[in-house]
């Protein structure tokens, strides 16, 4: 007599197979892989080593659960103490990851599979909150996916069932997708884009890489080694020349003999009267993340956009943090004159320098000032004579003392773009006139491409702005009068010298494929992340759509939604209906007849049927009758087998 094989246990005690284990633990690796290239490289390359390596030691048996909690309270720990106790978007992720990397730890049973997937699933969403750029989403993609295999793995193992091969769970899988696609195009084009969130996103406990409130020597360093896109420009009409591409950013004013640091109270002065040149450039501005709030533009916006109000320095402030890629219309001219009425409250500061620094330049400015009289300009032509006829620019450069600007202006006499705006602007106080350091970013470069400008993090640069009478405030680059037999250790040199370096750094200039690269992340950028309320309102423009409300907008979203899900409904159902392909294929086989006139009514048997359409078509007698006939056997007499060969002989069949 014959028994039953006992049903897996139905409460998620099943035990794992070392298969359905691997599955899971995929599935949780390329989930997790998006968040650990967004987190700090320490942070990432720990995790990505400590998660397979608790997967090791829990292979045969588990871990005690006090040890368990001893590992999780050291990496969260380790955390803390790396990323600071600040939580924010990164914080909170470095601690998922944590957590992600010690699970497989605990991995025995059905029920700790689905759990680990389940949560690992959390992971790509969170990387989403740090980058949003077309490589997270693929890495995410592609984790979403793996999730839905191993979790139709683990549903085969509790139901007792062999699981079918890959490419099969591949189509269901696909299929699935499909099926959920509709529904998801329509939440992204129609469901309102409001002007400001409903909800507030944490800040970043780490700062990204870019232009800062402060300046000190040697903090640029790590900026101006990173080639990645700070902004992109495309202009309309008329391009300035490279020497006069100064992207404007925060204005420093305040100096404690080491640091330059923006005057907060000052920079929220109503902004200066300006007049500007003849020259105007308008141009669409796409800035990359940076999570502050500083819009470099162009010497001198004219118009502050939407969403940004101007400084006091002649820079633009945002309304809310650039936390992720934006859009702007600009239109800038360079200064004709710029604030020639100076306030004595600003004055005092623009020639504000701290009485126990410097000494030698202090002598030195004075000694100009008592050779050239009350003639600023001359003064100014002496500096940079100076710096043309004596000063190298060179990145390495050791960290000054006590007397900065002395050091540079006296014994190295080599630095870059910190040390002489810097050393620049403490000489001009010095010397009576007000002074202040600029920083930006300066040149870029054509993408042939897409016929805009990039201009990467490296371009990061400062540079120095003097007052004088009647003309108001002047851009002086010192940097840009060192001699070019004096430019020694540049970062093209550098990157250089460390062979893959060079090529990258060579493809990102002027090869092709990175300046394709570059081209369709700003496709990227434009198309997905820069679908705002004025994109959504465009797209809906052409079918006869004026301008909707945001209540308007929910409507129409609900209608096309509502028909998305009823799709949804109708192909689940239909599945539900008939779970054999076999049966699927045969119904569409008979619905390519049922187009001719030809269809099988509902009584009617297959070889009925069959006969009746060779009755009426002899030529195509043959092949319907051999089919129906093999179907026939197929799903009354299961012993002939052949169920897939069939089933393809029934999708290629044509009347």
């Amino acid at each position: 007599m014959s028994t039953v094989p006992p049903l897996p246990p139905q409460d998620g005690t099943t035990p794992l197979d070392a298969g359905s284990r691997i599955w899971a633990l995929a599935a949780a690796a390329l989930a997790l892989l998006p968040l650990l290239i967004n987190l700090p490289p320490t942070l990432g390359v720990g995790f990505a080593l400590t998660a397979p390596a608790m997967a090791a030691i829990a292979w045969r048996r588990p871990m005690p659960g006090l040890l368990r909690g001893v590992i999780a309270l050291a990496v969260i720990a380790g955390v803390l103490a790396m990323m600071g106790t600040r939580l924010g978007r990164d914080t909170g992720s470095a601690l998922l990851a944590a957590m992600l990397a010690i699970k497989p730890t605990e991995l025995r049973t059905l029920r700790d599979a689905r759990s680990l997937v389940g949560f690992a699933l959390f992971a790509p969403f969170a990387a989403f909150l740090l980058d949003q750029s077309p490589q997270v989403m693929a890495a995410a993609l592609a984790a979403v996916l793996a999730g839905l295999l191993a979790l139709q793995r683990l549903s085969d193992l509790e139901a007792g069932v062999a699981a079918p091969p890959v490419k099969q769970r591949l189509g269901t899988m696909g299929r699935l997708v499909a099926i959920g696609l509709p529904l998801a195009l329509v939440a992204f084009w129609l469901f309102p884009r409001l002007s400001t969130p409903l909800w507030g996103v944490p800040e970043r406990a780490l700062g990204r890489p870019g232009l800062s409130d402060s300046m000190s020597p040697g903090g640029w360093l790590d900026l101006m080694t990173d080639d990645a896109p700070a902004l992109r420009a495309e202009f309309d009409g008329p391009v300035p020349p490279v020497e006069q591409l100064y992207w404007r950013g925060p204005v420093l004013l305040d100096y404690d003999g080491r640091t330059w640091t923006r005057n907060r109270w000052i920079e929220d002065l109503p902004p200066p009267s300006w007049e500007p040149a003849p020259a105007r450039w308008s141009y669409a501005l796409e800035v990359e993340a940076t999570d502050r709030r500083d819009l470099p533009a162009l010497d001198l916006p004219l118009i502050a956009p939407e969403g940004t109000h101007p400084g006091h320095g002649g820079g633009l402030r945002t309304d809310r943090p650039l936390a992720a890629p934006s859009r702007w219309r600009l239109q800038s001219a360079p200064p004709r004159r710029f604030e020639t009425e100076l306030r004595p409250i600003l004055r005092q500061h623009a020639l504000a320098l701290p009485r126990d620094r410097d000494p030698r330049t202090r002598a030195l400015a004075a000694q100009w000032r008592r050779e050239l009289g009350d003639n600023d300009e001359a003064i100014i032509e002496r500096a940079l004579a100076m710096i043309r006829a004596d000063f190298a620019y060179a990145l390495d450069t050791p960290l000054p003392g006590r007397h900065a600007v002395d050091e540079f202006l006296f014994e190295t006499r080599t630095g870059y773009c910190e040390h002489f705006s810097s050393a620049f602007t403490v000489l001009m106080r010095a010397a009576g006139i007000p002074a202040r350091v600029v920083t930006g970013y300066a040149g870029g470069y054509r993408n042939p491409f897409g016929g805009y400008w990039i201009v990467r993090r490296m371009d990061a640069h400062a540079w120095s702005e003097v007052w004088l009478e009647g003309r108001g405030w002047v851009r002086v680059d010192p940097t840009a009068a060192v001699a070019p037999e004096r430019i020694y250790d540049t970062l093209d040199a550098r990157l250089g010298a460390g062979g893959p370096a060079a090529d990258g750094i060579d493809a990102l200039r002027g090869a092709r494929l990175g300046d394709l690269v570059d081209f369709m992340r700003r496709g990227w950028n434009d198309l997905v992340l820069g679908f705002d309320a004025q994109r959504q309102q465009a797209l809906l423009s052409p079918l006869g759509l004026g301008r909707l409300e945001p209540s308007q907008l929910l409507l129409l979203f609900a209608a096309f939604a509502a028909l998305a899900m009823a799709g949804m409904i109708w192909l689940l159902a239909r599945g539900e209906r008939e779970r054999d392909p076999l049966l699927r294929a045969w119904h569409r086989l008979g619905r390519r007849y049922a187009r001719l006139g030809l269809g099988r009514a509902p009584h009617e048997p297959a070889l009925a049927w069959a006969q009746r359409v060779a009755a009426a078509h002899p030529r195509s007698a043959e092949e319907l009758l051999a089919l129906s006939r093999r179907f026939v056997a197929a799903r009354y007499a299961p012993a002939h087998g052949g169920t897939r060969r069939l089933r393809e002989a029934l999708e290629r069949h044509r009347p």
